[in-house]
C-alpha cells in the first residue's frame, strides 16, 4: 500500500532521469517534453558544489575509481566507496548521478552514504563525460535517451559488480537523471533489488510498466517542481497503489525542482536534510543492515 506524506519543507535537489525511451511515439513525445521541461529548470543553475556535497561523511570512509564492467565493447569506470573501519560484505548501494553526471559532488554524496554502513557504486551513464554547462546536461541525457539499451546494460554490470564482491542486498538511489534510473534499476533486477530510493524522477504512471517491480520504494517530490508535474506524481502513487507495492510517495509542497540535488544551486536545507534521514533510514530497513 502507498504510504503518501505531505511535508511542508522547502526544496533540496533536482533533476530527472531518461528513463529507457519508450517504443510508442506517444512515449517518446513524453521523454522529448520532460527533456525540455528539465533544460527549463535548469536554464540558470550549475555544477557547483553545494551544502549537501559539502558535508563531512559521519565517519572515515575509503573511496576509489573502479572499472565495474563493459558496455559497447568499453570499460564504464564509477566510483566504490565504504566505511574504512569494516572488513567483509556490506549491503550494495548503486548510486545514479543527477544530469550533470559522475562528478566530485556526486562523489562526494557516494562518500556521505558509504559512511551509513553501506557499500556504494556510484556509476557513469555518461562514458567517463560530465557537464558543465545546460546545455552540455541536456546533450548528455539526450545521448543516453538514444541509447537506452546501453544504460540499462551499465546497471545491470553495476549489481553483478556488486555481487561478485558479496554484497547480501542491493538498493540504488539516484537524483533527477538518476532518480528515474533509480526506479528502471529496480524494475530491471526484480527479485535482485531490494529497495529503490528515487529523488524526482522521471516515473512510470503505466500500471503495466511497474507491475514486474518487485522492491519497496521510497520517492521524493517537490510540489513546487515544474519539472515533474505533482499530477504525474500522483498518477504514479496511485498505479503503485493499485497494484498493492510497498512504495512511499513523500511531497514536499514548498520545495521546487532539484531540492535535494548534490551539485547545484536549488538546495533547500529542511526538505534535504529531512529527505535524508528518510533515505538512510529507508536503506537500512530494506537493505537489512544491523
Amino acid at each position: 500500500m502507498v504510504r503518501t506524506s505531505i511535508t511542508a519543507c522547502v526544496a533540496w535537489a533536482v533533476c530527472v532521469a531518461a528513463l529507457a525511451v519508450p517504443s510508442t511515439a506517444g512515449a517518446q513525445e513524453d521523454v522529448r517534453r520532460h527533456t525540455e521541461r528539465m533544460a527549463r529548470e535548469h536554464a540558470s543553475d550549475a555544477p557547483i558544489a553545494n551544502p549537501l556535497s559539502a558535508a563531512p561523511p559521519a565517519r572515515a570512509v575509503t573511496g576509489k575509481d573502479v572499472v565495474y564492467g563493459v558496455v559497447d565493447g568499453r570499460d564504464v569506470t564509477g566510483y566504490v566507496a565504504r566505511p574504512a573501519d569494516v572488513e567483509g560484505p556490506l549491503p550494495g548501494v548503486i548510486v545514479i548521478h543527477e544530469w550533470w553526471g559522475l562528478n566530485d559532488n556526486v562523489r562526494a554524496m557516494t562518500r556521505r552514504l558509504a559512511a551509513e554502513g553501506f557499500e556504494a557504486l556510484a556509476v557513469d551513464l555518461y562514458g567517463g563525460r560530465s557537464a558543465s554547462t545546460p546545455d552540455e546536461a541536456r546533450a548528455l541525457m539526450e545521448g543516453v535517451n538514444e541509447n537506452p539499451a546501453a544504460a540499462r546494460h551499465n546497471l545491470q554490470r553495476a549489481a553483478q559488480w556488486l555481487g561478485e564482491r558479496g554484497v547480501p542486498s542491493i538498493g540504488s538511489l539516484g537524483w533527477c537523471f538518476g532518480g528515474g534510473w533509480s526506479l528502471q534499476t529496480a524494475l530491471l533486477l526484480g527479485d535482485d533489488a531490494d529497495g529503490a530510493v528515487i529523488y524526482y524522477g522521471f516515473v512510470e504512471t503505466d500500471p503495466s510498466a511497474l507491475k514486474p517491480l518487485e522492491a519497496p520504494v521510497l520517492a521524493f517530490f517537490g510540489g513546487q517542481d515544474r519539472g515533474i508535474p505533482l499530477d504525474t506524481v500522483r498518477a504514479f502513487e496511485e498505479a503503485l497503489d493499485g497494484l498493492g507495492k510497498d512504495a512511499e510517495v513523500v511531497v514536499y509542497p514548498e520545495a521546487g525542482h532539484a531540492f535535494a540535488n548534490p551539485s547545484g544551486r536549488n538546495w533547500e536545507p529542511e526538505a534535504a536534510d529531512d529527505a535524508w534521514e528518510r533515505t538512510i533510514a529507508f536503506l537500512h530497513d530494506t537493505l537489512a543492515t544491523e
